[in-house]
């Protein structure tokens, strides 16, 4: 069993206006084999959030601690992070021109382990998470997301997760830009990986649709950068049929 616990973290970043604050006292306790879905309007601090954990260099930690069982985050590097078993997938995944797909994974899987998988086994695994992906084997050789489509990226966020076996995963808006079939394929593929290692979700997004194959133990509202109200999957279904004006309406009162 694992625990990442976020302790009344604040965030900053700078613009040209000066330091902004973004996120402003953020609590939260994840443990192995949950799910927490964190919904919110534009501009709550959902994806501040995120990239915050995983040491985006952008966010400027003012305040608070990210615990991964005891060990303070905030004090490693970014790789670091994910040798301790933390890992993002982006809401805008970017382009890798001339590392192809297999080297790309095989480079991180043996960076995160401390030893190359054993060649065999790996290309068995790797095609197999690819075909249950629905991700044309020709995409190994390709470069890493150059020319993809936005499903086609996302598939490929997700591969990353069955293949790296996270102890905690990090979803930023990863059901944005698909279309039905392409999130269905994609949420299998968390549920997979999920069951397979017991990791951690933590799962943003703006809609319930994604929550109705991936089933969240916890829902979070986010705004103005705190947690306005926390529940189960009922408050997801509330927030579907009310939405977050109720929310933001207090903030600005």
């Amino acid at each position: 069993m694992s625990t990442l616990e976020i302790k009344n973290l604040h965030v900053s970043v700078d613009t040209k206006e000066g330091e902004k604050q973004i996120l402003r006292g953020v609590d939260l306790v994840i443990n192995s084999g949950e799910t927490h879905a964190i919904m919110g309007p534009n501009g709550s601090g959902k994806s501040t959030l995120a990239y915050s954990i995983a040491g985006h260099p952008k966010y400027n930690i003012t305040e608070g601690e990210v615990l991964l069982d005891g060990e303070n985050v905030l004090e490693m590097s970014v790789d670091e992070r994910a040798r301790a078993g933390m890992f993002l997938a982006m809401q805008y995944p970017v382009e890798v021109p001339g590392v192809s797909v297999s080297n790309f994974l095989r480079t991180a899987k043996t960076a995160i382990d401390g030893e190359a998988p054993a060649l065999r086994t790996w290309v068995k695994d790797v095609k197999a998470a690819m075909a249950d992906l629905r991700m044309d084997a020709s995409f190994a050789e390709r470069s890493v997301n150059e020319g993809f489509s936005g499903g086609e990226k996302k598939r490929h966020e997700i591969l990353q997760l069955e293949l790296l076996k996270p102890k905690f995963a990090i979803l930023d808006e990863t059901d944005s830009g698909l279309d039905v079939d392409a999130l269905r394929i994609v949420s299998e593929g968390v549920n997979r990986a999920k069951e397979g290692t017991n990791a951690g979700v933590l799962l943003i997004t703006h809609y319930t649709r994604i929550l109705r194959y991936i089933k969240p133990d916890f829902v979070h509202v986010f705004v103005a950068g705190r947690v306005a109200e926390e529940g189960g999957p009922e408050l997801a279904e509330r927030l579907e049929a009310e939405g977050y004006d109720r929310y933001v309406n207090a903030v600005t009162a």
